[in-house]
């Protein structure tokens, strides 16, 4: 009698994890580091402080809620009007003057001139150099007494040496002009990446149309430059509201208070003088507020103009 062979079906296995879901979690793998360093390192910050504003608390006694006395009282602080004028005016001052250095270092390196990657490099070194280093510097070109900047004014026959940094009505001039120096070479980068992406194509119908050199860059080169400038100004804007570095090593935020800005006053309430955190806090929501509705304006700006 033959035996019948059953052949036994293997059990089906557990259903796989599709392809999407697992190129999901890849990405996702990918995001987490990132997202998570933004969650704990900016974004939860960014909660407390909002609550802090409306706290009162020096980091030792339990947290006071006081409502908007800490914005009510910001309207008596002479040191926060003069951080909030000398940011407004700093701003004023730096965006549109590294645009335009920046701009035109771009446009002469982006000519076919000699040692053109030399002088690239020259104009870029001052970003990447030390702040402490450069600022050192500057200051012992710029110094009152014995700087070579006063010394070559003496010898033309100025009789009224500016005292730069140490004084109160040339500090912000100082600091201003040590900015544009020191962020130019950067933003010049940029520009010549911008210049590189054009169509020269235009420029030379242009050419033939007998356009001068200026009427094409104004009339051709510029507009192609448009998103590239937006970029600049925002990023410029943005850095320029919330500048610390260069005053602290500069001036130290005087004589009294002419270089003081809103992060500089930030920091000092904080951590110099008797911690104020809520304080504190309340100064970083105006600063934020006021950086939020500058970038809005600028984006619409440009949306408009498109």
């Amino acid at each position: 009698m033959a035996e019948s062979v059953v052949k036994a079906t293997p059990k089906a296995g557990k259903k796989g994890m599709s392809k999407g879901l697992r190129d999901s979690l890849i990405a996702y793998s990918f995001i987490a580091p990132n997202f998570i360093g933004f969650c704990v390192f900016t974004l939860v910050p960014m909660v407390i402080a909002i609550g802090l504003a409306f706290c009162s608390w020096d980091g030792v006694h339990p947290v006071e809620f006081v409502g908007l006395a800490n914005f009510a009282e910001l309207l008596t602080d002479k040191t926060f009007k003069a951080s909030f004028v000398n940011t407004i005016v700093y701003t004023l001052g730096t965006v549109p003057l590294t645009l335009v250095c920046s701009l035109g270092l771009a446009v002469l390196l982006n000519q076919n001139v000699k040692c053109r990657n030399f002088f690239r490099t020259v104009s870029f070194f001052p970003y990447v150099a030390s702040l402490v280093a450069v600022a050192a510097v500057w200051n012992m070109i710029f110094s009152p007494s014995m700087g070579p900047v006063n010394q070559l004014l003496a010898s033309l026959g100025v009789e009224n040496l500016p005292r730069w940094a140490a004084g109160k009505d040339t500090a912000m001039l100082t600091v201003i002009m040590f900015s544009v120096w020191k962020n130019m070479g950067y933003y010049m980068v940029i520009y010549l990446a911008g210049l590189q992406g054009t169509n020269l194509e235009l420029n030379e119908a242009a050419e033939l149309d007998g356009a001068n050199k200026w009427q094409i860059f104004w009339h051709v080169t510029l507009p192609q430059l448009r998103p590239t400038t937006f970029f600049v100004v925002i990023m410029l804007t943005i850095n320029s509201f919330k500048v610390y570095d260069q005053m602290y090593m500069i001036t130290q935020g005087g004589p009294g208070n002419a270089t003081m800005t809103l992060v500089y006053d930030i920091y000092n309430i904080a951590f110099v003088n008797t911690p104020r955190y809520g304080y504190a806090s309340a100064v970083s929501m105006v600063l934020f507020v006021l950086v939020l509705i500058v970038t809005i304006i600028q984006f619409r700006g440009s949306a408009a103009n498109e």
